[in-house]
C-alpha cells in the first residue's frame, strides 16, 4: 500500500473512532447509572453501602476518563504514524548503504507515488555523483599521467648526461632538452592551480572593462601571431562586466592563445566583444567534427587522441575557462568554425 493510501486510511479510521467513541462512552456510562439505580431502589440490606462504593467508582471513572481517552487516542495516533512513514524508513535503509564502493546501487523504484517520485529523484542524484567522483578520478588518473611522462623524460636525460662526457653542442642540447620539459610542467601545474583557484569560486566582483582585457592580450601576443603569420580581426565594443580582473583575463589569454596554437599558418583570428555573446574567439585551423567540440572542456582533452602529442600545451585551457565562466556566472558554448577551426561564445551578465 502506498504511503498515500496508508495516511488516508489512518485519517479514516481515526474519524471513525472519534465520531463512535463518544457515543460507546455515553452508553457504558447510562448502563453503569441504570445498574446503580436498581441497585439503590431495592432496599436490600447493604445496598446504601454498594450504592455510596458505585457511585465512588463512577466519580473516578468520570475523572480519569478524559485522560484515558488521550493516552489511547497518542498510542494510536503514534501507531498509525509510523505504520504510514514505515516505506520512508523501508527506503531509507538502502540509501545509507551507499557510498564510495557501491555508487552504482540505483533504487529503481516502481509506481508513480510520492515516494517512487523521490526514490527516481534519489537515483537521478546518485547519477551526477557518480559522474563527479568519475570525473574526479580521470582528472588523478590524467594529471598523474601528464606529469610523469615529463619527469620520465627529464630523467632519461639526466641519465644520459651522467653516463658519458658531452661536448659543448650535446651538453647545449642535452640542457635546452630539459629547459623545454621543466617549463612544460611549470604550465601544467600553473594551470592546475588556475583550475583549482576558479573552481573555488570568486573572491570579489568589480566592474572591469572587457573589451580593454582583450586589447592587452592581444598586445601581449603579437609576437606569436606575427611570428605564425595570422591575420586578427578584432570588433571590440566597450562591454562593463562584473568579475575579478585576474581570472578574467586568464579567461581571455586562454582562448587567445588556444586560437593561435592550433590555427594553421596564414590563418586569420578573430575576436569580438559585444553585447550578446559578451567575447567571441574564432580561428581557422583544422576541421573539428561537431561531436568533438563538448569533450574539448574537458581537462587533459585534445583533437588529437594520441596523448604524446602536447602541441606546447597540457590540455586544461578550454577547461579553464568554462571554470572561469561558471564562477562568473555565465555561460561558454564552442562550435566548428565556418571554414575549419573553433569558434568559442562567452556569455557573461552585464555590470549594472
Amino acid at each position: 500500500m502506498t504511503p498515500r493510501w496508508r495516511v488516508v486510511l489512518v485519517g479514516v479510521v481515526a474519524l471513525f473512532v472519534g465520531y463512535a467513541a463518544p457515543e460507546l462512552a455515553r452508553w457504558a456510562l447510562s448502563q453503569v447509572w441504570l445498574w446503580g439505580t436498581r441497585l439503590c431502589g431495592t432496599g436490600l440490606p447493604g445496598s446504601s453501602v454498594l450504592c455510596g462504593q458505585a457511585y465512588n467508582f463512577l466519580d473516578l471513572v468520570l475523572a480519569l476518563a478524559p485522560l484515558a481517552v488521550l493516552l489511547v487516542a497518542v498510542i494510536g495516533v503514534w501507531a498509525g504514524a509510523l505504520w504510514c512513514l514505515r516505506p520512508v524508513r523501508d527506503l531509507a535503509g538502502p540509501v545509507a548503504q551507499v557510498g564510495p564502493q557501491n555508487l552504482g546501487h540505483r533504487l529503481r523504484p516502481r509506481g508513480n507515488d510520492e515516494l517512487a517520485r523521490l526514490a527516481r529523484s534519489i537515483d537521478e542524484m546518485m547519477e551526477r555523483i557518480a559522474a563527479g567522483y568519475e570525473g574526479q578520478r580521470r582528472f588523478a588518473a590524467n594529471a598523474s599521467h601528464e606529469l610523469r611522462t615529463p619527469l620520465a623524460v627529464q630523467r632519461t636525460l639526466i641519465e644520459v648526461g651522467m653516463a658519458r662526457s658531452l661536448t659543448g653542442e650535446q651538453l647545449e642540447l642535452l640542457t635546452g632538452q630539459l629547459l623545454e620539459t621543466n617549463e612544460r610542467n611549470e604550465r601544467l601545474i600553473e594551470g592546475l592551480l588556475a583550475l583549482s583557484e576558479s573552481d573555488q569560486g570568486l573572491r570579489s566582483r568589480t566592474p572591469q572593462r572587457l573589451d580593454e582585457m582583450v586589447t592587452g592580450v592581444l598586445a601581449t601576443y603579437q609576437d606569436r601571431i606575427t611570428e605564425a603569420g595570422l591575420t586578427v580581426q578584432s570588433h571590440l565594443e566597450p562591454r562593463l562586466v562584473m568579475g575579478e580582473r585576474v581570472l578574467l583575463e586568464r579567461l581571455v589569454t586562454n582562448l587567445v592563445e588556444n586560437a593561435i596554437k592550433y590555427n594553421r599558418p596564414g590563418g586569420t583570428l578573430t575576436v569580438t566583444v559585444g553585447r550578446s555573446p559578451a567575447l567571441t574567439v574564432a580561428n581557422t585551423g583544422q576541421v573539428v567534427p561537431a561531436e568533438a567540440v563538448a569533450g574539448l572542456f574537458e581537462p587533459f582533452r585534445r583533437l588529437a587522441r594520441d596523448r604524446t602529442n602536447h602541441s606546447g600545451g597540457a590540455g586544461l585551457g578550454l577547461a579553464i575557462a568554462r571554470s572561469i565562466t561558471q564562477a562568473h556566472d555565465g555561460l561558454i558554448a564552442a562550435r566548428p568554425a565556418e571554414y575549419g577551426g573553433l569558434r568559442v561564445d562567452v556569455q557573461l551578465p552585464t555590470a549594472p
